[in-house]
This record gives C-alpha cells, structure tokens and sequence, in this order.
C-alpha cells in the first residue's frame, strides 16, 4: 500500500449491531481487517443511530450521521481523504457512489453485497409464483451496475459468484469471495455433551424477510407434526426486531415459543440440540447456521440454507427441502445420538475449511494490494464500468441534484 496514511470511508447501509444479525457481525469483521492493517476509519450512515450505540466508541472508530442527497456528505468525504471507500450494500453505492467519485476520484470503491438481493427477490417471487423466470429484473439491473461502478465486490457466496460470472459474465476480477467469517468457537471439550442438551432452537432477525417466513412455515407445516414425534421438546424461537404480530405466534402448550431478542444467544445455542432452519428462499449464507456450528449445535436446514457453505458436499447435520423429509430428518438427529456426534464433527471441518478468519484476512490484503497498486489497470479494462460513469446513464446522480435544488426551494 502507499506509504501515506491509509484511510476507510464506510458507507453504512445500517448501524452494525453484530449481536443483532449476521450482515451487522459481517460488517465489523471486514472492518476488523482495515484496523488489523493499520486504517483510519470513517464510519457513517443516513439511518438514526441507535439509542445508547458504543459499538464503535469501543474501538476507537470516528463515525458521523449523514444525510441523503445533501452536499454536507461531499464536503466531508473530501476533507477526511480516503484511499479506500466501502460502499454497505449496493443501495447505498447508488446514492453516494457518484460523490465519491467527483470528490475521491482515486479511492478504492469496494462494494460489500452482504448477499445478492436481486437472487432473494427472484427467489420469493418463484415462491409465489413458480412461473416465474425474469433473470434480468429492475432489481437485477440496479445490483449488477453497482457491482461493474465498483473497482471490486465482495462475494459472499462462491454459488453467488458462479452465478455472477456465469450467468452475467462478471469478469472474475471485480469479484472476491469473502464469506461470513469466524473469528472463534467452542471445542468440543467446551461444549456440552448430547445427553446434556435439549429442545430445538430458531434464530433469526425478524425484519428479514426468509427469516418471518421460516418461522410461520415452522408454525403451520412442520411444528403441528414434529411435536408429536417429538413430545418432550419445545421449540425455542429467538431473534431481534421482534413485534406484536411475531409474539402472538408463540404458545406454550403447543411448546412453540417465540421470545424475541435475547442478549445471551450462546448460552441458548450450547444449551440447545439441535438448530432448525427450514429456509424457503434467500441468498448468502445464513449466519444463524454458522452460529450453530461455532457451538457445537447440529442443524437441519434447506438446500437454499446451506447454500454456499458445503464443504465436499457435507452438512453438519441434515438437509431436507420438503415438510415430511424435514420432520423425519429433525427426528432421526435429535434422537440419535450417533448421528448427532457425526454431524457435530464436521461442523469443525466446514468452519475451518469454509469461514476462518486468518485465512481470508492474508487474501484480502493481497487483494487491497492488487487494487492500490494497479487501479487504473483494473478500471481501464472494465468498460462496462467506464460506459456506466458516462453522464447519460447517471440517472441517479440527476435525481439527487434534482431533489437537492427542489428543497432550496422550500
């Protein structure tokens, strides 16, 4: 890197809150990596910070509330001069994307996806309407111009990736595959033992969409029969942002019980037998089933679940995409306790194989070196890219200059 002060502008899509959802927890683990190389870092969002937010305070990290289609933001991204500049979602790099590159023409732009919306928007709409076939949706376009704007995209998935280079001829290099990441977990010898374990256990952030639907799926197809072949355990159902609506589902005779956030998960997930996550449609990876894994917790998930986190085509526990192979698999592995122990093992096999931290940290300083050292290399073969910068096709921009003069005058 340059022998300058390297500086991170983050552009966040929400506040990080890692013990809230995985994207959060994603979010600080890429931003653990710009501290462990020696950044200055910026973090700012357009949402209102949350009550009593000393996330980042602890780490000594300077953030600031930022305003949407306000020249404050140009003014600010200019004086703090970054060399690199971290865009949360393909939404935010809409809105701002342009700013930074009037104001910080030379910066790195990284656009961090989190998961490909446009391939969980598809995926819900083939859901309801299983006719459904639009590959190059309004969403789609959107989310493939931000990722050809950007000099590089992190991938979360490698299913993802291959879909990208395969299927919409991403070239490879604007792409790098970081996935959700483990910093550490519980050894077996820290976890309890199968005897020691019971009930079963969901855990999701209820304003994510798979998530609501996963658990009213739960509710309606698979608890009515499972709790009858299993008739001791209660099925525990944890996550944050849960309201009213959410609640009402739980009930203790049925042994269905929602409890909204909790602060102490890791207590739950070692305490616990077994994680379920039916998962009827989404993209990425799921960070609940990485959760499971770090503690010792067998799942039984959906192909879509585990997508993008097999490791030889292995599951730490079952993989069943209809109701009745759902029950059967959830019952064989919580009562088994063979099959139990088989599935926990390689729940360390994938964590080391697919999600170390180190591992990828050593690749993604390779790459921010790449990119520092041969940007306009990298931006001169993208013409896509360059076609996109062009001022006709900067509707974006114009809308926000739009709005800009529009409230002048008020």
């Amino acid at each position: 890197m340059s022998k300058k002060t390297k500086k991170l502008f983050v552009i966040g899509h929400q506040w990080p809150q890692p013990n809230a959802t995985a994207a959060g927890e994603h979010m600080m683990h890429i931003i653990s990596y710009f501290l462990e190389l020696n950044y200055e870092i910026l973090f700012v969002c357009a949402s209102q910070i949350p009550k009593e937010y000393t996330l980042l305070d602890q780490l000594f990290i300077k953030y600031k509330k930022i305003y949407l289609n306000n020249n404050s933001f140009d003014a600010l991204i200019k004086e703090f001069s970054p060399s690199v500049v971290l865009f949360d979602r393909f939404m935010t790099e809409e809105q701002f994307g342009w700013r930074v590159q009037l104001q910080c023409p030379d910066a790195v732009r990284i656009l961090d996806t989190e998961d490909l919306h446009f391939l969980r928007n598809s995926r819900l709409k083939q859901l309801k309407n299983k006719t459904f076939k639009n590959r190059l949706s309004d969403i789609t376009k959107r989310e493939l111009a931000s990722i050809y704007r950007c000099d590089c995209s992190l991938i979360i998935s490698k299913v993802e990736k291959k879909i990208l280079t395969k299927t919409y001829k991403i070239p490879k290099y604007l792409l790098f595959h970081l996935p959700l990441l483990s910093k550490s977990y519980s050894s077996l010898k820290e976890t309890p033992t199968y005897l020691n374990r019971n009930n079963l256990i969901f855990v999701g952030n209820f304003l994510h969409e798979p998530n609501w639907n996963c658990v009213q799926y739960l509710k309606k197809e698979i608890w009515p029969k499972l709790s009858k072949k299993l008739p001791k355990a209660i099925l525990h159902i944890y996550g944050s942002h849960a309201v009213e609506k959410h609640l009402q589902l739980s009930n203790a005779k049925e042994r269905f019980i929602v409890h909204g956030y909790t602060e102490d998960l890791k207590s739950k997930l070692l305490t616990s037998k077994l994680l379920i996550a039916p998962i009827q449609f989404g993209a990425g990876q799921k960070g609940k089933l990485l959760k499971a894994m770090e503690h010792g917790l067998p799942s039984v998930t959906t192909s879509i679940g585990a997508e993008g986190m097999l490791f030889n085509n292995k599951w730490a526990g079952s993989i069943a995409n209809t109701p009745e192979d759902f029950i059967t698999q959830t019952t064989q592995l919580y009562l088994n306790e063979d099959h139990w122990l088989t599935a926990q093992n390689k729940a360390y096999t994938i964590i080391k194989e697919r999600h170390n931290y180190d591992s990828y940290f050593k690749k993604f300083q390779q790459k921010l070196n790449k990119l520092d050292s041969n940007l306009n290399k990298y931006r001169g073969n993208n013409f896509i890219g360059q076609i996109l910068w062009h001022h006709s096709l900067r509707s974006t921009e114009f809308m926000s200059r739009w709005i800009m003069e529009k409230n002048k005058q008020k």
